[in-house]
């Protein structure tokens, strides 16, 4: 089963130019059976699928509810909660790294960096917690090994990290854009279904599989130098959110009841992974 596992649709990411269902059509027509819903620090775009097409349209179609969550100092991260499990605390972007794997594995779900190689600030690698703290990269579930986005260097490194530390390596198009849509994605040897059926079989070391082209008409292309402008943007950006947020956030951590439901909630399996945790 072919899953594009970093998606970013128009109504959820403010710099996506494709409508949900815009990318559904495309994905379709590539032979690609589904998708994972990343956008940054939000569930917007997967709330639009729920409230508009779920059970009405595209019902041979999968879409799924991910997140791409922006940390404080380690870059993005691509998390899949369970079904059932969506946390307020992840919309708000800021989370030291290590609550936050701590924090998506307590609540069942799995976490992996999003083009580890890639720009500064932006991926793994290329922050202060990788200097610090590299053995942060065993407590990941997945590596993304396969960005459309990123250009051959950036996705050799990323391939190398996940068989230095033994970890699946997933592909996906991180489109913004409708020519992109589908160029990368990740085979997997089960069919799916939900985000439970997913997240095991990376957690039973299924064999998947990371397949894509790289797109070369990216912003970064275009504008070249320009991009470290973006990039260093994104820093201040980043680092003002997380502060803002902070506050929020705390009250998130210390709630009770951090969990709210969009779709029927796998308890069996949450109460497993606790105790495993």
């Amino acid at each position: 089963m072919k899953i594009d596992m970093h998606c970013h649709v128009r109504e959820g990411s403010i710099d996506s130019k494709v409508s949900l269902e815009k990318y559904i059509l495309k994905l379709k027509e590539k032979g690609i059976d589904g998708m994972l819903v990343t956008d940054h620090d939000t569930y917007n775009g997967y709330r639009y699928w729920k409230n508009t097409f779920k059970g009405k349209k595209y019902n041979d179609f999968v879409v799924l509810k991910g997140i791409e969550y922006d940390t404080l100092e380690a870059g993005h991260i691509l998390i899949i909660m369970p079904q059932g499990v969506k946390m307020r605390l992840l919309e708000m972007r800021g989370l030291p790294l290590s609550l936050l794997i701590d924090f998506v594995h307590h609540h069942g779900g799995i976490c992996g960096p999003a083009h580890p190689c890639g720009e500064k600030y932006l991926s793994f690698t290329n922050t202060k917690k990788w200097q610090t703290s590299p053995e942060l990269l065993e407590k990941f579930d997945f590596v993304e090994t396969f960005n459309a986005c990123e250009p051959p260097e950036s996705n050799a490194g990323a391939k190398l990290l996940a068989e230095k530390y033994n970890k699946p390596g997933t592909g996906g198009s991180d489109a913004h854009k409708l020519d992109c849509v589908g160029m990368a994605y990740t085979e997997f040897p089960h069919s799916i279904k939900t985000e439970l059926d997913l997240i095991m079989q990376i957690r039973n070391r299924e064999p998947i599989k990371a397949v894509g082209d790289f797109y070369t008409k990216t912003t970064k292309d275009k504008i070249g130098k320009a991009n470290k402008l973006l990039v260093y943007s994104f820093w201040f950006y980043n680092r003002g959110g997380a502060l803002l947020k902070m506050h929020k956030r705390k009250n998130k951590i210390q709630d009770e009841q951090p969990i709210d439901p969009i779709d029927p909630i796998e308890i069996p399996y949450l109460k497993r992974i606790k105790r495993d945790h």
